[in-house]
């Protein structure tokens, strides 16, 4: 069965299973065409996360525009500590 059949469940069960391919093919014992597989896999569940945060980003915004609560967007944070 290819991994591309299995359904995604949720944001959660997604960024495990995308950790968990990353693993592996970090760890570099696979043959060629089982790479490939994960890492097909892998781009659907990165491209199935992004979509589930652009959602989130999406209803907080909404929020925000009802004047509810307010944080700075992470593009706009302090830097980490790095002075350039």
């Amino acid at each position: 069965m290819s991994n591309a059949k299995i359904k995604i469940k949720d944001f959660e069960s997604a960024l495990t299973e995308l950790e968990a391919i990353v693993r592996q093919l970090e760890d570099g014992n696979l043959a060629l065409e089982k790479s490939l597989e994960l890492f097909e896999r892998g781009v659907e569940l990165s491209r199935f996360c992004h979509t589930r945060l652009e959602e989130a980003e999406q209803r907080v915004e909404i929020l925000n525009e009802r004047g509810e609560a307010h944080e700075a967007p992470a593009s706009q944070a302090a830097p980490s500590g790095k002075e350039s």
